[in-house]
């Protein structure tokens, strides 16, 4: 905490004001930013590793068919380029990351939680790393299995699940629950999901109806049998997973206090220490 207080004291503010500007202007970008970080720390650890672009010699995560509609990197550039500005070669990519979604989530009427700062950007990023991503076509025991080889939590993958109360997603993760008849959606819900992927494979849809606002939504459409993809309504399906469920439908605000200590720990995932990392100069490319 406070790890920026001598050597650049106006790095949380640069980076706040960075993602409200920017949100003022197209608020979709928070639920971007948000999962800019899960996809980051997920893979090699919370060390920007996704914002380093392909080179000629190597394909990195950014590109991989997983993350080609994360959006929210101009957010992040413009914050470091601030950040250089006032004081060069000290705050890194990772910390922004990780600063930009913790303001995302507030702006959004989420929960403001406290994140330690000092990451270190990593060196590697590779396409093929992206292949332990979460698949939204995992049951209930696989997301526990996939988190929980990285520490988390039951009751943390519910709730870091929540994030999606933002957002959207695309017709081609959810359309292969509509070539079936299938018990575990509401009819109606399914004919709106129909409707969604007539229009083709890149058609969004909400994930609640309140897409730009951070509240308990995501649940209550779980309860309704409208979850849109196969990985959120199966935690309601789940014995292992359906009382949390009901429980963050019921109460919000233990939804957000079990949200903050599960986002505290994703923004700690495995973080580099110096001697393997470096603070980039530029968050695209290695020093």
């Amino acid at each position: 905490m406070g790890y920026y207080m001598m050597s650049c004291p106006m790095a949380e503010q640069i980076v706040q004001n960075s993602v409200d500007f920017a949100l003022r202007a197209d608020p979709t970008l928070a639920a971007g930013l948000i999962r800019m970080l899960f996809h980051d720390c997920f893979i090699e650890g919370c060390d920007a590793s996704i914002l380093l672009d392909s080179t000629k010699d190597n394909t990195a995560e950014k590109d991989s068919p997983a993350n080609l509609s994360l959006r929210g990197y101009e957010i992040i550039d413009d914050a470091k380029a601030e950040i250089e500005n006032t004081c060069p070669g000290v705050v890194s990519c990772a910390d922004i990351i990780a600063m930009a979604a913790r303001d995302a989530v507030f702006w959004a009427g989420g929960p403001y939680y406290q994140i330690a700062n000092g990451r270190f950007d990593g060196k590697r990023s590779k396409i093929e790393d992206t292949r332990n991503l979460p698949s939204p076509f995992l049951n209930a025991s696989q997301l526990i299995q996939t988190f929980g080889q990285r520490g988390f939590s039951v009751r943390d993958v519910v709730a870091l699940s929540g994030a999606h109360t933002l957002g959207v997603a695309r017709c081609s993760s959810f359309k292969d629950r509509l070539t079936t008849p299938d018990s575990t959606m509401d009819s109606s819900f399914a004919k709106t999901l129909s409707r969604t992927c007539s229009a083709g494979d890149n058609t969004e849809q909400p994930f609640d109806a309140t897409r730009n606002d951070f509240d308990n939504a995501y649940f209550n459409a779980l309860q309704r049998k409208s979850g849109v993809l196969f990985s959120d309504q199966t935690l309601f399906n789940s014995p292992m997973t359906r009382n949390l469920v009901n429980g963050y439908a019921f109460n919000q605000a233990m939804f957000f206090f079990h949200f903050q200590q599960a986002m505290q720990k994703m923004s700690d995932l495995n973080v580099k220490p110096g001697s393997q990392g470096e603070v980039r100069q530029n968050c695209r490319s290695l020093n």
